[in-house]
């Protein structure tokens, strides 16, 4: 077992890469309508600069950290924090829409710092028990930062414009560079080989094909579907031109004796099927409906106190008492308890949303902030390290976080189209049985050979 005084240093110093990162993904929300403003554009085209940067968070995943476990982690993460950093000052200095756009998906170069930190805290720390505690507690900030990080981009907005948000990113970022040179040490996988470039070059292009087409399907009526049909077209030509070179490779980026396996397709199905089915719930209808005039009828400024905050808030509490549940019961179980909780409290969504108000909002929330946010998320994001193969380490994590954003995408992509289609019911309950789909399909996820649960 690590000794604590090794052990806090390092946590610390992980803990503000992920802080780096999460601030990237959310504290930007509420600061929307300011940027749309102060840099005179649309609702959509802001919106577009953070399909952006999620898009490439996404695709960056994939090969990031098999390129750490060959050219050391620690510098692979220190280069990706740097880049970041130089992604945010581009979008503080921003003067139109286009200068954003080139910000933000130079700021998704850290799309897959958590999964990373993951692997490199596993290097360091052997013990499973103790990993699983301080996975849960790295972990917990992923879903938000108690809500805290969306309030503080709200007031920064408000009282400094939108480029403050920019230039806090980039100060944390280059906190987070010191904090990982000083504290962390170098690792590497078991086996070094040649990085497959061969193979990385496909695998984008396909997953990024489908992720675009993905979020053009989610504009609705207002969608180009022939651009769909031909962006998913050339997405699974890509597909098939990966699974090609990696049959015939001498370094692959990932076996296809690895994809065949439970370990890798039970698991990413289980991710998307997840996150499609809580994700938009959650960040999209709840919202939506405290803010409704048949719903709660809430003010835009209270919003996040009822439900955002406080789901994250309860994640964050949760999370060090799940990797404590999941070092002594095993991460699957904890994992199914997760999503039949979730379940349950989508549930309860469904058939309240004709009687919904503040009290049931923030009860709900802060429910599945528990089963979700603090178990589940952190679950998934577990298993991908634990049931990582010793000389692939980083292939399983990246695919997973690749898994996470292509489940978002898709969440509002469907969810929404339900939504317009029927209600605020019919929607919750299409979550409910996808969720229910990703907890059949948990039941075929091998249990991690490196644990004894």
């Amino acid at each position: 077992m690590l000794p604590t005084s090794k052990a806090a240093p390092l946590l610390l110093a992980l803990l503000v890469a992920v802080f780096a990162f999460q601030l990237n993904a959310s504290m930007l929300s509420p600061a929307l309508a300011t940027m749309q403003r102060e840099l005179n554009t649309t609702d959509a085209q802001i919106g577009m600069s953070q399909t952006a940067f999620f898009t490439a968070a996404a695709l960056f995943s994939l090969f990031l950290p098999r390129w750490g476990d060959l050219a050391g982690r620690k510098k692979i993460l220190m280069g990706m924090l740097a880049i970041t950093a130089l992604g945010c000052i581009i979008s503080a200095l921003a003067q139109g829409v286009g200068m954003l756009f080139a910000g933000r998906i130079i700021q998704g170069v850290a799309g897959p710092v958590v999964p990373l930190c993951l692997i490199m805290l596993r290097a360091h720390v052997p013990n499973d028990k103790q990993y699983a505690f301080l996975m849960g507690i790295l972990t917990s900030i992923n879903g938000g930062i108690a809500g805290v990080d969306a309030l503080a981009g709200g007031w920064l907005a408000d009282h400094l414009g939108f480029r403050s948000i920019f230039w806090t990113m980039a100060i944390i970022c280059g906190l987070a560079v010191i904090a990982i040179g000083t504290q962390v040490h170098e690792t590497y996988a078991e086996v070094r080989q040649p990085m497959d470039w061969a193979g990385t070059v496909p695998l984008v292009i396909g997953l990024g094909g489908i992720l675009l087409a993905f979020n053009e399907a989610g504009k609705l009526a207002d969608a180009n579907w022939i651009a769909v049909t031909i962006m998913i077209l050339i997405g699974l030509a890509a597909l098939v031109a990966f699974w090609k070179i990696e049959t015939t490779s001498t370094h692959p980026l990932v076996s296809t004796h690895y994809l065949k396996q439970r370990r890798t397709w039970a698991l990413l199905l289980t991710t998307t099927l997840t996150m499609t089915g809580v994700f938009a719930v959650m960040n999209g209808l709840v919202p939506n409906l405290a803010q409704a005039d048949n719903g709660a009828a809430m003010s835009a400024d209270i919003v996040s106190w009822y439900t955002l905050t406080p789901y994250a808030l309860a994640g964050l509490v949760m999370g060090p008492i799940a990797g404590k549940m999941a070092g002594g019961i095993g991460y699957l179980r904890v994992l199914q308890i997760g999503l039949a909780g979730t379940i349950a409290g989508l549930i309860a969504l469904a058939f309240v949303v004709d009687h919904i108000n503040g009290p049931l909002l923030l009860a709900l929330s802060i429910f599945i902030g528990i089963t979700y946010a603090g178990i589940t998320n952190i679950m998934l994001n577990g298993l991908g390290i634990v049931l990582s193969p010793a000389d692939n380490q980083g292939y399983l994590p990246g695919m997973n976080a690749g898994a996470f954003n292509m489940g978002a995408g898709l969440s509002f992509a469907i969810l929404f189209a339900v939504l317009t289609a029927s209600d605020y019911r019919i929607a919750t309950f299409t979550g409910v049985g996808i969720l229910i789909a990703a907890f059949a399909t948990s039941l075929m996820i091998p249990r991690p050979e490196r644990l004894t649960d």
